[in-house]
Order: C-alpha cells, then structure tokens, then sequence
C-alpha cells in the first residue's frame, strides 16, 4: 500500500463541442497536469480541431471559436504525445466519468482504446465524500471552499491547474480522516455516503403546550 505522495497523478480536462460524445459531440481542447510528490507541473496541453463546426453557445461559454481551432492538430494527430503523459498515472478528472467517456471516444476512433487503463478518480465524487456540508461541489464551489483561484474557467488548462489543486487539498483532507492510500479511497467512495437532510422551508406545526396567551 502506497501513500498518497508516492502515486503518479495526471489531472485531466477536456472542452468539447457539446455534452454527449454518444450523438457526435468531438474534443476541442484538452489538458493534462501532472501531480506528483506532491508537486504540480504541466504536462500537455493543445487545443483540438474536432472536426465539425463549434455550436455558438459553446463558444459563448469556453471562448473556443471555429477560427481558433481551424489549423489546430486533430486528436488523432496528438494522440500519441497524450497518450505518453496518460500512460503509467492516475487519471484523475472532476466529474471523471464525463473526461473519460470523451477521451475513450477519441483514442477508440483511431484504434488506441487501450490508451485509457485503470480506475479513474473523479474529485466530484472525492468531494461529496469530504465536503458534504457543501450544497455544490463543482468546480467553482470546490476551489472557493479550498481558496483556489481558477486562472481561465472553462479552459482546458486552467480547470486541469485548479483541479490539481484542488486534489492535494482533498487528498489532505482523506488523511485527516484515516483514509491514506489509493485502496483506502477507493473504497471509501464505494460506501454510501450518508443521506443529508435538507432543512425543510415549510413552516412547522408545534403542537399547542397550554402556556396560555400570556406566554
């Protein structure tokens, strides 16, 4: 069982062309950051052309134009270089499942679905778990709690940065609670966690106790 510190981590983000890779949606940006030792370096960053026009809502909320990505590399042109910095680490994404799904999607069109191997780790889930007092834990809402500055929101770079960031604090944060190795915390996530009750805005009949008018 291997401490947290002595695991190679690459925290990962994607932009895409929209939310479903099922129904045609491509990569149009991706990220890696390196975590390791406690130490957060980059470690491969592009902009992707997907292959199909950008719609205008999308650009509205990552500023990633058709223009930008008309002579940027295809995934498959940068798969290789990305797939090195992937191989051998963690992968470790918030909200993972939708990162993996996208990027499973991408390395299978070319014929390296082998290039995504092992359990991925999603800070969403890590948080729920941590920082279940919270009523959000997306990426804004995580990184206030933490004090961590996004530098460029809904930029492939700048959410990998700060979700590096935010993975040595909620690692920390395991600790503290006895959870200290990578087999611990996966199975820490498995347990249910337990039901929060949210606090009711109705008002609340309270039975009549006899203390009169004059109470």
């Amino acid at each position: 069982m291997r401490a947290f510190t002595e695991h190679r981590f690459v925290v990962v983000d994607v932009e895409t062309t929209g939310t479903s890779h099922g129904r045609g949606d491509r990569v149009t940006e991706v990220a890696a950051v390196l975590v390791e030792g406690g130490d957060i370096t980059d470690g491969f960053h592009s902009l992707i052309n997907p292959e199909r026009p950008i719609p205008w809502r999308i650009t509205a909320l990552t500023g990633i134009s058709d223009e930008m990505v008309v002579g940027a590399p295809t995934f498959g042109d940068v798969a290789e270089q990305f797939a090195a910095v992937l191989r051998g680490r963690v992968f470790v994404a918030h909200n993972a499942p939708f990162d993996w799904g996208f990027l499973g999607m991408e390395f299978s069109r070319i014929g390296r679905a082998e290039a995504l191997d092992g359990v991925p780790l999603c800070t969403v889930r890590l948080a729920r778990r941590i920082l279940a007092h919270l009523p959000r834990r997306n990426l804004d809402a995580v990184a206030m709690h933490y004090g961590v500055a996004i530098e460029s929101r809904h930029r492939a770079l700048g959410d990998a940065r700060a979700t590096a960031l935010v993975l040595r604090c909620l690692l920390h944060d395991a600790e503290r609670q006895g959870v200290d190795t990578l087999e611990a915390l996966h199975r820490w996530m498995a347990r249910k966690a337990p039901v929060r009750r949210r606090r009711s805005a109705m008002p609340t009949w309270v039975p009549d106790r006899g203390l009169g008018d004059g109470a």
